[in-house]
């Protein structure tokens, strides 16, 4: 198993890693805060990670989270709107919490792409912008894809539990997928799968709420500071909206059918895990009736 860091080491050499970075900061990657350090403990600042960005939200691609996660480092390429910054996340072992070491080095004079230098134009920002779209983006449905899920949806709960506001997840499944296979073939399939992300899309917020492909024929909505009665309303105009696609079959009115499952959180805490484990069983409930 990777060795996180510990307090004490990583205090003896801050001032050798603001040599060599142009950011040097630690950071709750649940949280979303940067931390400060002194007398070897963390505490708060009240500074918002993502903010060091200037996009106004948290980012899609959190490699903070995911080296919290997966107990090791990683790296990625991220951006403003004036420079392009090479992003190490590290794990810090601290009794306080999730600690994440960034280390942020600007990489726009550095930066080649094949013959050309794309260092002063807008074609090095949308590599990187596809870079990391490609991490967390179904590249079938074009909507998020399960590691997004794992990253994004433990943010979401604590922020709905600090601002006392309900969160709610929709588990969606496709009841006839494997019957759409078997008789049309997997290009139909396929185009079933691509017209109900496409539905989810528009019957949600997308600046706030989001969609994501969690695996084969299921589907997870997230929707923050929804309660369960609006939930399902949502649910049920995604159901109907569904139902009403047509597929391009000749002689065929095959329609697309789904059971889905709602577990709002609201009162007491859920982690990941516990809301989509029950809003799966709901969903599996339905499919049942």
């Amino acid at each position: 198993m990777p060795v996180q860091i510990k307090l004490s080491t990583l205090e003896q050499n801050l001032a050798f890693f603001s040599k060599m970075y142009d950011v040097v900061r630690l950071v709750d990657p649940i949280k979303k805060t940067v931390l400060e350090y002194g007398d070897h403990r963390v505490g708060e600042t009240g500074e918002i990670c993502y903010d060091y960005w200037k996009n106004g939200k948290i980012c899609d691609n959190c490699i903070s989270v995911r080296a919290f996660h997966d107990n090791k480092s990683y790296m990625k390429l991220e951006q403003n709107p004036d420079v392009i910054m090479l992003v190490t996340a590290m794990p810090i072992e601290a009794a306080e919490g999730p600690v994440i070491l960034e280390l942020l080095k600007n990489a726009t004079d550095s930066m080649m792409v094949g013959t050309g230098d794309y260092n002063s134009g807008q074609a090095m920002h949308n590599i990187v912008r596809d870079i990391n779209n490609m991490v967390i983006m179904d590249h079938l449905t074009s909507i998020y894809n399960r590691r997004f899920v794992d990253g994004r949806l433990p943010v979401d709960i604590v922020q709905a539990t600090v601002k006392s506001q309900p969160l709610s997840v929709i588990f969606i499944d496709i009841n006839n997928m494997k019957k759409i296979n078997d008789a049309h073939g997997h290009t139909i399939g396929d185009t079933a799968l691509k017209n109900v992300a496409a539905v989810m899309q528009k019957c949600i917020r997308t600046d706030v709420d989001w969609v994501a492909r969690y695996g084969g024929d299921e589907f997870i909505i997230c929707l923050n500071n929804i309660d369960n009665t609006d939930a399902y309303r949502i649910a049920e105009r995604v159901r109907e909206s569904i139902l009403s696609i047509e597929l391009p079959l000749k002689n065929d009115d095959t329609r697309i059918e789904i059971s889905f499952g709602i577990q709002t959180m609201s009162e007491s805490a859920l982690t990941a895990d516990e809301i989509i484990r029950m809003a799966d069983e709901k969903m599996y409930e339905n499919k049942n009736y």
